[in-house]
């Protein structure tokens, strides 16, 4: 599902797309998809893109948050969380760097 993810959100002019493997670390997802949209408007058409891509193949979207703000949209997909940011909130939230795993000298520092 993370490349119907992909190729949605790349085809209409999606940024800085990443998947974050969190198996293992939260109940959630397996994975967070995050990828930035230049303005409210392109994040709504990456949510829309995503979620009508997962539906035709056959997968169910569990919910949609905050699309009438459009500056952080979440979009739960069972194992996929799909998270479409404006630059700025990206930035505000960095849930890269949260999310991450620690480096071996980071886990080794207490």
């Amino acid at each position: 599902m993370i490349d119907i993810v992909r190729e949605s959100a790349l085809d209409k002019k999606g940024e800085s797309f990443t998947a974050l493997d969190v198996s293992g670390r939260t109940i959630l997802a397996d994975t967070f998809a995050i990828v930035s949209g230049r303005s409210k408007i392109q994040t709504r058409a990456i949510a829309d893109a995503i979620v009508a891509a997962v539906e035709k193949d056959g997968y169910e979207v569990a919910r949609v948050e905050g699309y009438a703000d459009g500056t952080w949209i979440l979009i739960d997909l069972g194992n996929v969380i799909a998270h479409v940011f404006t630059p700025e909130q990206r930035t505000f939230y960095n849930l890269e760097r949260l999310w991450s795993l620690p480096s071996a000298a980071q886990a080794g520092s207490s």
